[in-house]
């Protein structure tokens, strides 16, 4: 293992360690042979028009990251936050939320633009995707307002600050 590929696996443990101060349930999964850190946790805020959210933190250290790497794994987050959450189906007072983070030393800053660019949303899903470049300490995701989600977005944005850039 070389030094760039432990860089981005202890970037994944402290992502673990600070979703666990933040109280969420953490795991490890086999995704086709990565391992993949999981967190999660439920918010229900009468703000969010008496809505609860499930927020998933899916992350993992993989050797390369372009946009149709972080593409793909955002559509299997939401794909596995969807069907992993429970309860209600999402859009009856149950919101499921995202952040899929896929850590790096090999980064195309195109996949960088990508997940800076928007929220990507599916019905009441929402994804805000993380590229982290571990060689260059640098993390990218998007920090606008949305249209759609308009009501979490101060929400993910201290998610965000507590979670990455910690």
């Amino acid at each position: 293992m070389h030094p760039q590929q432990s860089a981005s696996q202890s970037y994944v443990a402290s992502l673990g360690a600070r979703l666990a101060a933040d109280q969420c349930r953490t795991w490890w999964e086999d995704w086709a042979g990565v391992p993949v850190l999981v967190g999660r946790r439920a918010d229900f805020k009468w703000r969010w028009m008496g809505t609860k959210l499930h927020l998933f933190t899916v992350a993992a250290a993989v050797p390369e990251i372009t946009i149709p790497t972080i593409a793909t794994f955002t559509d299997q987050v939401l794909a596995y936050a969807k069907k992993t959450k429970g309860g209600l189906p999402a859009g009856l007072q149950n919101g499921v939320a995202a952040f899929p983070v896929l850590v790096s030393d090999r980064v195309d800053p195109a996949a960088v633009r990508w997940a800076e660019a928007e929220q990507r949303n599916k019905w009441a899903c929402m994804a805000r995707p993380v590229v982290v470049d571990s060689a260059q300490q640098y993390v990218g995701t998007y920090r606008g307002t949305p249209a759609i989600g308009l009501v979490y977005s101060s929400y993910f944005e201290r998610k965000a600050a507590q979670y990455f850039y910690g």
